[in-house]
């Protein structure tokens, strides 16, 4: 499955949801989901957004991509689950997007939003590709704001 998500770095801060369902449910992490068919990853990214947190972007540029695979759940008789047969496979594209309007709410997969400073990413438990991804998006967001 195809998967987009955008760090919108605004004032300094990075927003962040926390997810409201599986997988990942109550994990804080970057704004995103599953791409639709003959959508443009622009296109999924903005939509995405502007459904879990209410804001609307420009979609800047391309962060990083990378796989995220979870594994079988355990069997009904308590067994392990086959590794063979993951229950997802996501490949995810993640891009830097500047803030254009709306109104910052939860909304449809997200339960909270948040915008966090670089220094408070740890208190927010995110996973290490979560974190190396809005790290990356806040150099980069430096580097366009030195540029212009």
């Amino acid at each position: 499955m195809v998967g987009v998500g955008g760090v919108v770095i605004d004032g300094g801060r990075a927003l962040l949801i926390r997810r409201g369902s599986t997988p990942l449910q109550g994990q804080w992490s970057i704004p995103g989901g599953l791409l639709n068919v003959g959508e443009t990853m622009a296109e999924g990214v903005a939509r995405e957004l502007a459904e879990e947190t209410g804001v609307e972007v420009n979609v800047v540029e391309l962060i990083e991509v990378f796989e995220r695979i979870f594994p079988a759940p355990p069997g009904e008789d308590g067994s392990p689950g086959d590794p063979a047969r993951p229950q997802h496979h996501f490949v995810i594209l993640d891009y830097l997007c500047e803030l254009r309007g709306g109104t910052p709410a939860a909304g449809s997969d997200a339960a909270e939003l948040a915008w966090v400073r670089e220094d408070e990413l740890a208190r927010y438990d995110l996973t290490a590709a979560v974190t190396r991804v809005v790290r990356k998006a806040f150099a980069r967001a430096s580097e366009r704001e030195m540029t212009q």
